[in-house]
């Protein structure tokens, strides 16, 4: 109990990298997600590398691909239904993150997790790169690069399940960059 009492009121929590659906699994429903959320309302710097980073939102990308089961660092085709979304920790609830996303070259899955959460900021985060949030304001640090997409215009799905849009808001920011996510949940 006393380590959780300490989680609770840490003013600092720092989640490793690795698996992003592995700690989801270790953590969900558990002391210790009650205590990172409790450490958070009360004022807390979450912080987060890789993995880390993606379990801070709400809707969580694992990095499996529903129709290819074959792990690859980006997805072979943008189409429909094909990007597995688990819950994370939900500290972001208006934004879906995604880490090493120029290094691997990541679009494929982020233009993904877009068609399937049009509402939402997709935020592509680079190696040796942060984004420091703070309510809806997230200013950029690091060496490369944040790419955040954002507002899909005419999104539609073809019979054979490809995604089409006419448009989309696509950002690319830098150390010292602002930017502000939209309010929608």
């Amino acid at each position: 109990q006393n380590w959780l009492d300490s989680l609770e009121k840490a003013k600092l929590i720092f989640i490793t990298g690795g698996d992003q659906d592995r700690f989801m699994n270790a953590v969900w429903n558990t002391p210790v997600y009650d205590a990172i959320h409790k450490a958070y309302i009360n004022g807390a710097t979450i912080a987060g590398t890789s993995a880390g980073a993606a379990v801070m939102s709400k809707h969580m990308i694992t990095g499996n691909q529903l129709t290819d089961t074959v792990y690859r660092s980006t997805f072979r085709k943008i189409e429909q239904d094909n990007i597995e979304i688990k819950t994370g920790l939900g500290l972001i609830t208006n934004a879906v993150i995604d880490q090493h996303f120029v290094a691997r070259s990541r679009y494929n899955r982020l233009l993904s997790a877009i068609a399937k959460y049009p509402l939402l900021t997709c935020i592509g985060i680079d190696e040796a790169t942060a984004i420091i949030v703070h309510q809806n304001k997230i200013k950029v640090s690091g060496q490369s690069q944040v790419i955040v997409m954002r507002k899909p215009q005419g999104l539609t799905f073809t019979k054979e399940k490809l995604i089409k849009m006419k448009d989309l808001h696509f950002s690319i920011y830098t150390d010292g960059d602002e930017f502000t996510l939209n309010n929608t949940p």
